[in-house]
């Protein structure tokens, strides 16, 4: 016990202890943070807020800063850390209230974050952005598939209130223009991320939802502008070459879609989505067996180029299923029946209310019949009513109103 107390405590910072030497006051950090947060430098905001909070631990304001800033660049967890620590020195201090609470819904939350969210609310009933914060919330309930009856009246509602009390707040702009997006008016919601946009534009998060948007109307020259700007602002993360990857499929650019999806698994190579990503274009360029090979990966895991383990997707509704009916084609068109046939029997087990996904684990099985009955080659995707998906055939990624994992 002697040793603990001698040695470990010491190297130990107990919280809200200040450093002993700080050599800059804390105000000039959080005048630099501010200043990086407005340029969208938002890794280096976050280090100088950091850097605030050490020479000053007891300023509510400086954890609520960084909590914020970390929602923006995918940190939940640190961002809930944060806004807590807000707490321990404010207890109902509302916006930290709030963004705990956004944290957490982030997080799959969604019933404690709206505890918080309400609580903020109940401290400051005209606050805008904790409106804004509880309608993000409720639209991932609706997009987990865990919201009630009333959650989509009670979206719009807060949306639209986080508008009328911050009417020239970046986060209310962002948050009506996700809920219009999710209930498909996407002209309106393109308007008010435009808006947002206009309040800060170095975030890529914003940039990325505006392309979405722009791309579901169709305007996709200003789309690939959006991703490509989102891309410049954050390279590390690969929801913009998605993106840029369907947007040129749609537009018939397929070499340089699939490279712009193989580059978003040079960022992430562990996600399983971006190879049934990267799967779905080979496939529909005709190019069964890097379809067959990605796609495999997606579904059955394996080991990535730089050595790191690539985990499988269990089957499940939505894109995963995609993935699986799409690897289940290229495998029946390149004569590994074998394999299309487990998939298509794992098919119609596991989904079976999955119209498009029943009717292709069909269609594997009349593909394999037909090779096994006559020497001619299949037919080409589609020519023989296999059912795809409309536009580029791979599905919507996740963190929209936020994300993917990773997509």
């Amino acid at each position: 016990m002697v040793m603990i107390n001698q040695v470990v405590v010491p190297n130990t910072q107990p919280l809200f202890i200040p450093t002993p030497t700080a050599t800059r006051s804390p105000e000039s950090f959080v005048t630099e943070a501010e200043n990086l947060a407005a340029s969208g430098k938002l890794a280096q905001s976050i280090q100088a807020y950091t850097q605030a909070i050490q020479a000053d631990p007891k300023t509510p304001a400086n954890f609520i800063a960084l909590a914020r800033l970390q929602m923006f660049t995918g940190q939940y967890a640190e961002a809930q850390a944060n806004a807590e620590n807000a707490l321990i020195l404010s207890p109902n201090n509302a916006l930290a209230l709030a963004v705990r609470g956004w944290a957490l819904g982030f997080q799959g939350n969604y019933l404690e974050a709206e505890a918080a969210i309400n609580r903020a609310l109940e401290i400051e009933p005209n606050n805008a952005i904790a409106y804004a914060y509880l309608a993000e919330v409720i639209a991932l309930q609706i997009q987990a598939g865990k919201d009630t009856l009333a959650s989509k009246d009670k979206m719009i509602n807060a949306s639209r209130q986080a508008v009328d009390y911050g009417p020239n707040l970046l986060e209310t702009h962002r948050a009506r223009g996700l809920v219009l997006e999710l209930t498909s008016n996407y002209q309106e919601a393109a308007v008010e991320f435009e808006k947002a946009v206009a309040q800060n534009p170095n975030i890529a998060d914003l940039h990325l939802a505006l392309g979405r948007n722009y791309r579901a109307l169709e305007q996709y020259d200003r789309a690939m502008e959006e991703f490509n700007r989102a891309n410049a602002l954050n390279p590390s993360d690969p929801l913009p070459l998605i993106y840029i990857s369907r947007t040129f499929f749609t537009v018939g650019e397929f070499a340089k879609a699939i490279q712009a999806a193989q580059q978003a698994i040079n960022i992430t190579p562990a996600d399983p989505f971006l190879y049934g990503n990267l799967g779905s274009i080979y496939y529909r360029n005709r190019q069964y067996p890097e379809a067959i090979q990605t796609l495999r990966m997606a579904i059955r895991g394996g080991t990535a180029e730089n050595g790191e383990t690539v985990n499988g997707l269990p089957l499940d509704y939505g894109r995963v299923a995609e993935y699986y009916y799409t690897y289940g084609l290229a495998a029946a068109r390149a004569g590994e029946c074998s394999e299309a046939l487990q998939i298509s029997r794992l098919l119609l087990d596991g989904v079976p209310n999955d119209e498009t996904a029943v009717f292709n684990a069909n269609e594997m099985v009349n593909i394999c019949r037909e090779a096994a009955n006559s020497p001619l080659p299949t037919a080409a995707p589609g020519a023989d009513g296999t059912a795809l998906p409309e536009g580029d055939g791979t599905a919507q990624p996740e963190g929209e109103v936020t994300p993917t994992p990773a997509p």
